[in-house]
């Protein structure tokens, strides 16, 4: 494989056999080489055990499993969408194609158009900004399509102030790229390569925060119909709408269905419905000071984040990382216990009497070893004790010694005086 591949286009699954999320994937897999089959697509579809070929994994750079690569000559282009047999076809199809895309009639202007939701286009002859624009879309092919095409197959309500020029068709009309403005061509593609308005999940929210642009949600319940949830996802919808020329270089808008990784996010319970506006950089977040019952109060909120005087919660600072941590520890042992108590019990339980038992041990056996040292001390008192005075035996021995070493010497002394007397 490593010798042939460059003479075909490969998209692989680089998987571990004890990857829980490689085997969901497994099915979603074979139903894309199937279909990307009976397509008669050139693309080759594979996988490859990345345990078991570590070197190829480690060159292609393989960091998680499963990782899907798309192979074509010397590049190697990641996919980072969701993983589905629909989105995963759409990607290789789109990568393993030409970089930039010709659009040679009106005809096939509205064909692409109805096909695609956000549609780039370059108009106009070569140039240093056609030249750029190749560069840009060899990076960011993963995301998107690339196209070029003269100003005679542009409808007719295209106005471009100047050739050459790089188009977004979107949401129902069409922005052109402005150097002075809007600043680098790469950043400005990366940013408007999203509708004005998502329906927002946590992958899609992963991916907003490459663009560097703050995200105005409401947080619903999508089988909710309630006049309050329908409200505020239609203020959101109106302000993204109504609004884009003001706030399209600085937020991206959208609505998420329930509450559950806003919550993760923030490590905080949001009662829904409601409005949060995240900054994915940094992963702080602004919440509405008061109640948001229209499309103005909408607006004023949005321009007090921008002019700085609405408070941001949250952050990435040393106590909010800590706080994070034990938020996630938390959280994985309630949804351990949540979907298996016993296991819960069996995971936490077990060290925790291993813990206990070690405890009860190290303590034992102080105790034990201090009563030891007690009786030890002791008995070595007594026998030094035994050792400075000696035993009865020779107490009394060495008194009657006392006593004869006495007597002999009254003796002595008795029969001086006998002497003298003589």
């Amino acid at each position: 494989f490593k010798e042939n591949r460059k003479d075909d286009i490969w998209l692989v699954d680089f998987y571990a056999p004890w990857c829980g999320h490689c085997k969901k994937l497994e099915p979603v897999w074979n139903e894309v080489g199937i279909e990307m089959k009976n397509m008669g697509s050139p693309v080759k579809v594979g996988k490859m055990d990345a345990t078991s070929f570590s070197s190829i994994a480690s060159e292609f750079g393989v960091r998680g499993y499963p990782t899907i690569k798309l192979l074509k000559g010397d590049l190697a282009y990641n996919y980072r969408g969701p993983r589905t047999k629909d989105d995963i076809i759409e990607f290789a199809n789109r990568v393993a194609g030409p970089l930039i895309r010709p659009l040679p009639s009106q005809h096939m202007f509205e064909h692409v158009q109805k096909r695609h939701r956000v549609l780039f286009v370059y108009v106009g002859g070569e140039s240093p900004l056609k030249e750029k624009y190749i560069e840009v879309a060899s990076e960011l092919i993963v995301y998107t399509y690339f196209f070029s095409a003269s100003e005679d197959v542009l409808p007719e309500y295209v106005t471009l102030p100047e050739l050459p020029a790089v188009v977004v068709f979107k949401d129902g009309t069409y922005f052109v790229y402005d150097e002075y403005e809007d600043g680098d061509l790469s950043s400005w593609i990366n940013r408007e390569r999203f509708q004005g308005y998502l329906n927002v999940d946590g992958f899609t929210l992963y991916e907003l925060g490459d663009t560097g642009k703050l995200v105005a949600i409401a947080v619903i319940d999508d089988k909710n119909s309630s006049l309050e949830h329908t409200r505020l996802k239609s203020i959101i919808q109106e302000v993204a709408r109504d609004y884009r020329d003001h706030f399209h270089r600085d937020f991206q808008f959208g609505h998420m269905d329930g509450n559950d990784y806003i919550n993760s996010l923030l490590m905080d319970d949001l009662t829904i419905p409601t409005i949060v506006v995240l900054n994915t950089s940094n992963q702080q977040y602004f919440l509405p000071d008061r109640y948001i019952e229209n499309t103005e109060d909408m607006v004023q909120f949005i321009n007090s984040i921008l002019d700085g005087t609405a408070e941001a919660q949250g952050g990435d600072g040393v106590l909010q990382r800590i706080k994070r941590i034990i938020y996630d520890a938390k959280s994985t042992v309630v949804s351990v216990f949540k979907s298996s108590p016993l296991l819960g019990c069996f995971l936490f339980g077990l060290p925790l009497g291993v813990i206990s038992i070690m405890c009860y041990g190290i303590c034992t056996a102080d105790t034990d070893g201090g009563v030891d040292e007690h009786e030890a001390a002791k008995k070595e008192n007594s026998d030094r004790e035994l050792t400075d005075e000696g035993s009865e035996e020779e107490q009394e021995e060495e008194k009657n010694e006392n006593y004869t070493e006495l007597s002999d010497g009254d003796l002595k002394q008795k029969d001086l005086l006998e002497k003298k007397k003589d």
